[in-house]
């Protein structure tokens, strides 16, 4: 079903998460922006309409000032320089910037309702008093004049990349701070995660009238550009001097952020359901590997809305600008100088973070892996079903492996910026929130882990979930309680080991008896695939006790049987086979290698040396 995105569809959405005894604040954004091209300055215009849906009376807000991060010897340049292993990206660039390179946030004035604020700046949080509480329910409009200098490109944000890409303007304005459940989010930007407040944006950006634009939401002036960019209501361009006005608004997002060039090709497709897809490049970038995107970029979205929901605006962006690739509200920016899988890789990972983050929105500084795992596995799953030769997960898993054994690795509840190292940072974000949704299907069954994912996306997209809410789902798809996963997997670093110990037959009963050993901490339900000599094979499932349920029969297995628990306390178990040990051709556990079983040298009886990952179904 088309899904019509609107200031009303917003009031309705207020009004259920109260009835969910849910709730969660509202922004409405209005932005007037005049840039100096030739000084990469601009000066602007914020009027904030912001309704504290909260049950707390608020005495103060905070805003994110994230280009004063570009500054020598901030939080983000001191971070970026002291950790153990630097992104290569930052390194000490901040610290080398000139004054004409930094970046920088300016307040010149603000004001609640009309009165005069007093507000302090500590690097990239603004702390603002209010003049009046506001109470829970209601609603107070700011209005602030602030002043900004875009940095020289170093991460994310800023002007005249690598590339050469004059400005790809994320993280750009004032942004009013997430407050949720757990309070303030005011975290100092050091280059990791974002979290923002769901509303409406509408924005207009008078610049150069050379330049071409991308951004979040519609045009709704398309005139500005001859080619005819962008749709929405007609309105004519307003010109002033060399200057032309563009006007853009996004209703129901979290973020709003824009890209610039006066050298910018554009191209497009168009989904059955009528979303548009842009692409905006440089003439001299890969033509051919960009001139291939609309077509994969229409694949891309239909996999996606086919599989994990639908994606529900009539727009999205893929524009070259950045330092890789970096996800916003309808809006990508990536590299483009790639090769055509490497643009083609980027803009699956890219797009597929606007089903989780930029509709489900997850607070990233406390759950990166929701974010880009969850992104990671769909994505796979996506380059698997355009590409079948392409192995899904395996990448995921030799990381995760390589860090256990390197001893750095650090518990998925690290809050994103306290991480020692980046690539602890990394492998758990990415690989093992991508395994944390994978071994689900090894737990709960491939086909109720991909009904979840559906009834996930359909039951919190607006509404920033937490672990949580994504395993109550699972729970109640699959009757299954894992409660137990999500602490294991996501509040400790123990490991999973499972091994055959020994295998011995009763010569009176002519049955087999196989004793499996867990040597890891971490508990999980088993699945044992015997081969038989006859040719004949069955899959035995052993359900942990404290699951409460059971994996039933999972599509391609002919034969399937489910055995007693087994208690997480016991370390062994005993399966008893009904038939001789020299009628046995082979035993292993877990012949998926869906579970990330950091030792799978004893896996197999008798030991036999198999490549990693058997290929799976689409």
């Amino acid at each position: 079903m088309k899904r019509s995105i609107s200031f009303a569809v917003l009031a309705v959405f207020s009004i259920s998460i109260w009835a969910q005894n849910y709730w969660q604040q509202e922004v409405a954004y209005e932005m007037f922006i005049d840039m100096n091209v030739e000084k990469n300055q601009f000066e602007g215009h914020q009027k904030l309409t912001y309704t504290n849906n909260s049950p707390d009376t608020l005495n103060k807000v905070f805003y994110h000032l994230y280009f004063n991060a570009f500054q020598p010897n901030s939080m983000m340049d001191v971070r970026s320089r002291l950790i153990a292993d630097p992104d290569r990206r930052v390194g000490s660039r901040i610290l080398n910037l000139t004054e004409d390179e930094i970046g920088y946030q300016k307040i010149d004035k603000l004001t609640q309702d009309g009165k005069k604020l007093q507000f302090n700046i500590e690097g990239t949080i603004l702390e603002v008093t209010l003049a009046k509480p506001l109470l829970p329910g209601s609603s107070t409009v700011f209005e602030m004049d602030f002043n900004a200098q875009v940095p020289l490109q170093v991460r994310r944000s800023g002007r005249d990349n690598i590339e050469e890409i004059r400005y790809s303007m994320t993280q750009w304005y004032p942004k009013m701070v997430e407050y949720d459940f757990q309070g303030w989010n005011a975290n100092p930007y050091i280059g990791r995660e974002f979290h923002g407040v769901w509303g409406s944006f509408d924005v207009k950006i008078s610049i150069d009238k050379s330049y071409i634009l991308g951004s979040t939401g519609y045009v709704q002036n398309p005139e500005v550009v001859q080619h005819g960019y962008g749709s929405g209501k007609s309105a004519l361009p307003t010109t002033q001097g060399e200057k032309l006005t563009w006007h853009f608004n996004a209703p129901l997002v979290h973020d709003f952020a824009w890209v610039a060039d006066p050298d910018f090709m554009h191209t497009t497709s168009q989904l059955d359901n009528g979303t548009v897809l842009h692409f905006l490049y440089q003439p001299d970038t890969n033509y051919l590997g960009w001139d291939s995107l609309p077509h994969y970029g229409k694949r891309i979205f239909e996999i996606m809305n086919s599989n994990f929901g639908e994606y529900p605006y009539k727009q999205y962006t893929v524009a070259q600008g950045g330092d890789g690739g970096m996800e916003y509200p309808m809006l990508t920016l990536i590299t483009g100088k790639r090769s055509k899988g490497s643009l083609i890789g980027v803009t699956i990972h890219e797009a597929n973070h606007s089903w989780y983050q930029h509709l489900l929105a997850t607070n990233e500084a406390l759950y990166p892996w929701m974010d880009e795992g969850f992104t990671s596995f769909a994505s796979d799953f996506v380059t698997h079903s355009l590409f079948p030769s392409f192995t899904p997960y395996e990448g995921s898993y030799r990381s995760y492996f390589s860090l256990v054994k390197s001893g750095k690795q650090e518990a998925l509840t690290t809050h994103a910026d306290h991480y020692e190292t980046n690539r602890a940072y990394g492998t758990a974000s990415y690989s093992m929130g991508l395994i944390f949704v994978n071994q689900l299907s090894y737990i709960v069954g491939e086909d109720v882990l991909m009904r979840s994912m559906r009834r996930y996306f359909s039951e919190w997209k607006y509404k920033h979930p937490t672990p949580n809410d994504f395993i109550r789902v699972v729970e109640k798809e699959s009757g299954i309680e894992l409660t137990w996963y999500l602490e294991q997997w996501i509040g400790s670093t123990n490991t999973i080991d499972y091994g055959i110990k020994w295998l011995q037959e009763n010569k009176e009963t002519n049955k087999t008896h196989v004793i499996l050993e867990r040597k890891g901490k971490m508990p999980m339900p088993l699945d044992i695939k015997v081969v038989y000599v006859n040719g004949k094979e069955e899959v035995i499932h052993i359900p942990l006790r404290i699951m409460r349920g059971k994996k039933h029969v999972e599509e391609g297995i002919s034969k399937f049987s489910v055995r007693a628990d087994w208690p997480w306390t016991h370390p062994t178990y005993e399966l008893v086979l009904d038939c001789k040990d020299e009628e046995i051709e082979s035993i292993e556990i877990d012949p998926s290698q869906r579970m990330a079983d950091v030792d799978r040298s004893n896996n197999s009886y008798p030991k036999v040396d198999k490549t990693m990952f058997v290929p799976r179904k689409k």
